[in-house]
Formats: structure tokens, C-alpha cells, sequence
């Protein structure tokens, strides 16, 4: 998961709360925050589970967000 990636897939999982999240939401497995986190080299997929870990985002929609469709040729 790219930066871009992981910063898409927040937006898309919690909309006008995704700012609040990445700013003030201390993930306890990186005790920081997710923009903290991103900004010392925490790999973003790293935090995005985090994420979905402190926020009890269901299995089910943590894989594979955030990715824009192929290109088609």
C-alpha cells in the first residue's frame, strides 16, 4: 500500500471524520498518530491495519481499499 493508497482508503472508510482520525488518533500499536506514523516511515499498510484495528473497521472492507482500477489498455 502506497501513501496515496492508504490516504484514499481512509477517506473512503470515514469520510468527514478521516482528518480527525489521521490527526488525533493516537494508534496504540505505533503510539502516534497515523500522520505521525506516516511521516517517521511506518510502512502505510502497517497503519492503515492500525487504523482498523482502533476503529473496529469490520475484515471484511481492510483489504485491497484504496486502489484505484486498473488502466484499461
Amino acid at each position: 500500500m502506497r501513501r496515496s493508497e492508504f490516504l484514499r482508503a481512509v477517506d473512503e472508510e470515514f469520510g468527514g471524520r478521516a482528518t480527525a482520525l489521521t490527526h488525533d488518533l493516537v494508534l496504540s500499536s505505533v503510539n502516534m498518530t497515523a500522520l505521525d506514523a506516516l511521516d517517521a516511515g511506518v510502512p502505510p499498510r502497517d497503519i492503515w491495519l492500525a487504523l482498523c484495528d482502533e476503529t473496529d473497521v469490520p475484515a471484511e472492507r481492510r483489504y485491497g481499499v484504496g486502489r484505484l482500477e486498473p488502466r484499461r489498455r
